[in-house]
């Protein structure tokens, strides 16, 4: 039950650390939910064990030298991994979903030219193997953030279709609206969304993926509510998503009120997003304005 001064006080997100395991998972069985997102499910005896319990949390899959076919695997040093220097390709990718009882890790891929984990992802025998690290955090965010705002690309979108499932099987009624820049309309998913919550599809056309001002054009258009109970989390291209950090903080949302994730750079090779992800859990830990 709350007390008066505890239902006036703002809710804020939290920064929640998991320990990491590394395990090799089998390829189950793919899919193709879009033309450009491949869906795959990872299974197998390893499974056990592992945990995934928030929406925008990742894993990373690590992949042979594309070149020299060498595969160097970190080890488990505790509840922590010892990564071998050099170490082998990885790129970080959402769980979409995970079933316990069948053992089974859902992750969509983005289809791109050249990209090692989506040329996996569509190639790859069923019955390969690859081995899984992680999860190694996500951000929790409470039922108390009564209206809530997601707004991503493609590669954000797992994790905002995997928040709003979570939110349409809860007690707690949200209220709240989702936008997503997709290609064209043959990119838009069925998706399950909670009642008193819409969901907006913006189209770039012919533009390439992390060139348009689609998301921040969109979040214009949104009124977030001023009582405290607002939340906000954006994912994407990390240049088209830094204007909609100035709109969140022009709305009145302070840290802990909103989030980002840069999940890709243009230009950029598949690492250098990591390096954005450990700075921004960082910056939670130390409490410092982002």
């Amino acid at each position: 039950m709350e007390t008066p001064s505890t239902a006036t006080e703002r809710p804020t997100n939290e920064l929640v650390r998991f320990p990491i395991r590394i395990r090799e998972l089998t390829l189950l069985r793919r899919s193709q939910v879009t033309p450009l997102m491949i869906r795959i499910v990872l299974g197998g005896p390893q499974h056990e064990g592992f945990e995934s319990h928030i929406a925008d949390e990742h894993v990373k899959l690590i992949f042979p030298d594309p070149e020299t076919g060498r595969l160097a695997v970190p080890t488990q040093d505790g509840d922590r991994l010892a990564w071998p220097r050099p170490g082998s390709p990885a790129r970080d990718y959402t769980v979409r979903q995970y079933d316990r009882d069948a053992g089974e890790v859902t992750i969509d891929v983005v289809a791109h030219e050249g990209g090692i984990a989506a040329t996996w992802a569509a190639t790859a025998e069923i019955g390969s193997t690859i081995w899984v690290a992680g999860p190694p955090r996500g951000i929790l965010i409470p039922d108390s953030f009564t209206w809530q705002a997601y707004l991503a690309d493609e590669t954000g979108l797992p994790a905002v279709a995997r928040r709003l499932e979570e939110l349409a099987a809860g007690s707690v009624p949200v209220r709240g609206v989702a936008v997503i820049e997709v290609r064209n309309a043959e990119e838009e998913q069925e998706l399950i969304v909670p009642e008193g919550f819409e969901v907006r599809w913006v189209h770039r056309g012919d533009a390439r993926p992390g060139t348009t001002r689609l998301l921040a054009e969109a979040a214009r258009e949104i009124e977030i509510p001023r009582d405290g109970r607002a939340y906000a989390w954006f994912g994407g291209e990390s240049g088209s998503i830094k204007p909609l950090r100035a709109w969140a903080k022009a709305a009145g949302l302070t840290k802990g009120q909103f989030d980002f994730v840069g999940y890709w750079r243009a230009g950029a090779a598949g690492d250098e997003v990591e390096h954005h992800g450990v700075i921004h859990a960082l910056k939670h830990l130390l409490r410092i304005d982002h």
